[in-house]
């Protein structure tokens, strides 16, 4: 297991039931906007709040360091909820999903994507969505989502239903076409699956991957139905009106220099690359990224017609 360091066990939690950034307001305006020697960094629920914190923490320490503020973590319940901090002014940096990113873009938040992960230096940045079904089910593919319940992860989430919409449209499904299940979160659509809730689920392609990990889940338990062609990877944002020159050419330095593994080692924040944990099992750690490699999400909307998109 990772050491915990200082700036590590600074790190603060602000779990709650965010409701349109009903918990947000309650934390008062991000302290960097305030002249203050903090940044609010948020993240959306891809798996449990202590897994999520935890992965995040080597992330958390080198932005402390890069810039010479506390960096306060902020892992909230819903997508829509990181947006509304955005654009209210009370989170400064954030990661989540590409669809979430291009929601506000197009919502005028002013976010900048800096960063996403990738398994090997010099890799393109990408994953897939995946539908899982039980063995033994008779679904083998998303045609047999016909009436059946199917869990997606959020609205605003890319691997849990933007392109998850658009592959059941392929396979001639529309939205009468089967139930829908919110299951909130990348496990727990899974778990959902596993547990009874649905039929079948979708989540990105590192899931099965945590979950087995953890013990959550047995290997063989699910079965993979369908995978989406290649997704823009998640980006981390930064706010351009929360956050002031100086500070963000240190994040910005910081992430696309230094946010991976053999960096992070040699900076005294993970003891060996081996023992460092990033978000979502990246192998490396992260590289830049602008605007326009998001523009396959914009195509997907143009495509599906998506409420969310609106």
């Amino acid at each position: 297991m990772k050491r915990m360091t200082a700036p590590a066990r600074r790190l603060t939690a602000v779990a709650a039931a965010v409701a349109a950034g009903g918990t947000l307001a309650a934390c008062g305006q991000s302290a960097q906007a305030a002249g203050g020697d903090e940044l609010v960094f948020a993240a959306v629920p891809a798996e449990s709040s202590s897994t999520l914190q935890q992965s995040f923490e080597p992330i958390v320490e080198l932005l402390s360091q890069a810039t010479g503020k506390e960096v306060v973590f902020q892992n909230v319940t819903d997508y829509a909820s990181v947006i509304e901090g955005q654009r209210a002014g009370k989170i400064d940096i954030a990661s989540y999903g590409p669809f979430s990113y291009v929601i506000a873009r197009e919502a005028g938040v002013p976010v900048d994507p800096v960063v996403a992960s990738v398994d090997e230096a010099g890799a393109v940045p990408s994953y897939n969505s995946v539908a899982y079904a039980l063995p033994g089910s008779g679904i083998t593919d998303l045609a047999g989502a016909q009436g059946k319940r199917v869990c997606f992860v959020d609205r605003a989430s890319t691997s849990g239903h933007l392109a998850p919409l658009e592959g059941l449209a392929a396979a001639g499904l529309g939205p009468g076409g089967y139930s829908e299940v919110i299951a909130g979160s990348h496990d727990a659509s899974v778990l959902s699956l596993v547990g009874g809730q649905c039929d079948v689920a979708f989540t990105h392609n590192d899931m099965l991957t945590t979950l087995e990990r953890s013990g959550q889940l047995e290997p063989g338990a699910v079965e993979q139905v369908w995978q989406s062609a290649p997704l823009p990877e998640d980006p981390i944002v930064v706010n351009r009106d929360t956050v002031d020159d100086e500070t963000r050419e240190a994040i910005v330095t910081a992430l696309r220099e230094r946010a991976n593994k053999p960096a992070l080692v040699d900076a005294g924040i993970c003891p060996s690359e081996d023992e460092c944990t990033l978000p979502e099992e990246t192998e490396w750690g992260y590289t830049p990224v602008d605007d326009a490699d998001y523009d396959a999400v914009r195509r997907i909307c143009e495509v599906t017609k998506a409420e969310a998109c609106a």
